[in-house]
């Protein structure tokens, strides 16, 4: 009996010590993202567990909280019950409180030693509430699995409200499919980061994704087509009606009205985009007497461009058809905002079409600019008919806006602030910040994207108001949003890869103050948000981890200086030039690195003592040509000439990124230049650096032929390396090797032979970036 004692005494010690468990909380354990307009913290803490209550008031709605008591049973394993105000406990309790004092969406959240309090004056406020609770929980509250952790809050007041209304995000599920239960995710995910609009991209010339009663064609031919994912996306064959379709799919309006009502009690509102008058190929598919001049087509599996299969403005059919596609959408879809794309119509057709002049004619119309004009104001009339507002792209201010549309301003803000000064709504979404299909990180370490450079911290950098705007004018800026257009995204991991964690800089460039924004505490913050991510199953990229260089050479001097950096402030990188693998011998970066002879460079970014992120590695190879002279007998392309002529034996290479500086081009002729190495050597191995990029016409040579002289007059062939043409979607890099028995010359030949077979738009171009002579 003597050994009871003890063994009581300590259970009894474990059991207190789990019940009085405390943790003193900084304000650096507040990594809340978007970050709250106000936050004071207190001295104490509160630890939710299975005895806690949620205590709802008349007025709330009870489902509110489910999301969040579901995950804590997943978390806990607890179901926490729920109580009306009545019967509310005097401690360890959730309450959601009415306040009509606050401003819509905004919320109040107090936590003491006895309890959390949320008051909000809507629906949006309290969820918004709750994703902050979560957020101030341990990151593995985000679990999918059973945790054993204390659910331990801080003691703290937060009073928050959204900086604009309009926080969104558009996903294109035209140009690839994206099924409905990704979508509720997606939806899910937006409120964790209390955004509140979806726009959903339903209709492009690659795919129509929403189910019509009335023209079900629009679904079962419009929303297939040929399969050429293998084939780069503006590189693609054009597709017959006749020829055999597997690829695509659409939402029923069963799955619409699913969709729908998840995100309303997400706080989101749904907003559907049926392009007109352009962007419609798969609509003049299914029914080609929309179009102008009647020409049956196929749905196009990949870029089109001009796009001049467009609606036809002249046929009052097509009003017709539009009203009837647009009745049945309008009853699927409650937003108060109906977003009719508007831009990039190629009206050629419309020129010479006899119904379009006759609408000109008897509209009393000047040009065909005018004619879109009529056509979005003639839409947007039926929309405000039917109780709704037409949104659309910057292109509807061309040719005069209709009374009351909303402008989206994509192409830069200046669309959106010439709406502004005419007294309409504008929504920025400007690609230079808010296109997240452009890469994030170097192109050399990212999957393929449509082309610019959109990183983490300039979308952190976002902020709707433009600087020139008066006070009125930016009154009239409702907010903005991300887009992910997808001709490069094509599965669910890559759009989220694309959205994640810009969507996190977006959040907070919409919804928190100015003065409170700092990029380098949320730099701090979203650390944890990665954590979370991780714990959601979310393929977020690390693009932000990663190492980037800058690199100069002085020719004279044969010397390469190259320069570390990372998008964090204050980085702790580390390097090593052995070929090693990074360890804790690495060396701090705190200097530009100075290299004389061919080097490789290992590097990364630190944390506690230990790399993250992908590794940068580079080689820096000085060969027998850095330097010397060359003499070109065809003269590059004028838009790519690297950095003159010295790019060829400069001993630095290009990147993915054909706009980097570091590429000589070619349109639709041969490379032929010689090098003079200055004195005779031994030589055997030429390589030469090209790239390809079918997309935009960037095609390896189908040839490179080496020849020598010690006259540079006559010139004997020694070697040659052949490839033949494969298609290919992707962005590469290769270097075309060629060996020879070993020879002594001073004046090298360099052919690179361009392909004549193919003629895709704009020519054939041949890149190379740099000739290495060993």
């Amino acid at each position: 009996m003597k050994f009871l004692k003890p063994i009581v005494t300590i259970v009894a010690i474990t059991l207190f010590s789990c019940i009085t468990e405390s943790k003193v909380f900084t304000e650096k354990d507040i990594t809340i993202i978007p970050k709250p307009v106000k936050t004071e913290l207190g001295q104490g803490n509160y630890i939710i567990d299975k005895n806690t209550v949620i205590v709802t008031t008349e007025g709330v709605n009870k489902n509110t909280i489910t999301p969040f008591t579901n995950q804590f049973k997943i978390v806990a394993g607890t179901a926490l019950k729920q109580v009306t105000s009545d019967n509310k406990p005097s401690s360890n309790y959730i309450e959601l409180l009415i306040d009509i004092s606050l401003e819509k969406e905004a919320y109040k959240l107090q936590v003491t030693k006895n309890g959390v309090s949320i008051s909000a004056s809507d629906h949006n406020g309290f969820v918004y509430a709750i994703q902050s609770l979560r957020q101030l929980l341990p990151t593995e509250f985000e679990s999918t699995s059973m945790q054993n952790t204390s659910w331990i809050l801080p003691e703290v007041t937060i009073e928050d409200a959204p900086r604009f209304a309009y926080r969104g995000l558009m996903l294109d599920v035209s140009r690839h499919f994206f099924d409905k239960d990704y979508v509720l995710k997606t939806i899910d995910r937006l409120a964790y980061h209390k955004m509140n609009v979806l726009h959903l991209h339903l209709v492009d010339d690659q795919g129509w994704r929403i189910e019509i009663k009335k023209y079900p064609k629009l679904t079962e031919v419009g929303g297939f087509r040929v399969d050429q994912e293998d084939a780069a996306w503006s590189a693609r064959d054009v597709n017959k009606p006749s020829d055999q379709v597997t690829f695509g799919g659409f939402y029923t309006q069963e799955e619409i009205k699913e969709i729908v009502s998840y995100a309303t009690s997400k706080g989101i509102d749904v907003i559907p985009e049926i392009e007109m008058p352009a962007h419609v190929m798969s609509a003049v598919a299914a029914y080609p007497e929309l179009s102008c001049f009647e020409t049956p087509i196929g749905v196009p599996s990949g870029g089109v461009w001009p796009i001049t299969e467009i609606y036809c403005a002249g046929k009052e059919s097509t009003f017709d058809f539009l009203e009837n596609v647009l009745t049945e959408v309008m009853d699927l879809f409650p937003s108060k905002y109906i977003h009719i794309g508007g831009d990039e119509a190629t009206k050629t057709n419309w020129a010479t079409c006899p119904h379009c002049k006759k609408r000109m004619n008897t509209e009393g119309l000047h040009d065909v600019e005018e004619l879109q004009s009529y056509f979005i104001k003639r839409m947007e009339k039926f929309i405000k008919k039917n109780g709704r507002k037409l949104v659309g792209w910057d292109e509807i201010i061309e040719g005069g806006l209709a009374p009351d549309a909303t402008v989206m301003s994509w192409r830069g803000v200046k669309g959106g602030l010439e709406a502004a000064k005419q007294g309409h709504d504008v929504i920025m979404t400007p690609g230079t910040h808010c296109y997240f299909d452009h890469y994030q990180g170097p192109q050399n370490e990212e999957p393929v994207a449509w082309g610019g450079y959109t990183t983490l911290s300039k979308v952190y950098q976002f902020n709707p108001i433009v600087d020139s705007m008066t006070k009125e004018e930016a009154a009239h800026v409702l907010g903005g949003q991300a887009n992910l257009w997808s001709e490069y995204v094509p599965s669910n991991e890559h759009s989220e890869y694309m959205i994640f964690p810009r969507l996190a800089a977006m959040s907070e460039a919409l919804w928190s103050p100015t003065e409170s924004r700092d990029w380098d505490d949320f730099s701090i913050r979203i650390e944890s948000l990665f954590e979370r991510y991780k714990h959601q199953g979310i393929n977020y990229a690390e693009s932000a981890y990663l190492v980037t260089e800058n690199t100069e050479i002085n020719i004279e001097n044969k010397t390469v200086q190259l320069f570390l950096k990372n998008e964090f402030p204050v980085s702790d990188i580390r390097y090593n030039l052995t070929n090693e693998p990074l360890d804790n011998s690495a060396i701090k970066y705190t200097e530009p690195i100075q290299l004389t002879k061919t080097t490789n460079i290992k590097a990364s970014l630190y944390k506690n003592d230990k790399p993250i992120g992908r590794e940068f590695n580079k080689t820096i190879k000085f060969h027998e040509a850095v330097g010397k002279k060359v003499t070109y007998t065809e003269e590059p392309n004028k838009r790519y000439q690297g950095v003159g002529n010295f790019n060829m034996v400069n001993s630095l290479r290009g990147t993915k990124n054909f706009h980097d500086g570091q590429w000589q081009a070619w349109l639709n002729k041969d490379m032929e230049i010689v090098i003079d190495l200055g004195t005779k050597i031994d030589m055997n191995k030429v390589t030469v650096g090209s790239m390809e990029s079918q997309g935009p016409g960037i095609y390896y040579p189908i040839a490179v032929e080496i020849s020598i002289s010690n006259d540079g007059k006559s010139f004997k062939k020694v070697g040659e390396t052949k490839r033949d043409f494969v298609k290919s979607g992707d962005v590469t890099l290769k270097d075309f090797v060629v060996e020879f028995t070993k020879t002594n010359s001073q004046f090298v030949q360099i052919k690179a032979i361009n392909y004549s077979n193919i003629a895709p738009n704009g020519g054939i171009f041949l890149f190379v970036d740099e000739i290495l002579i060993e």
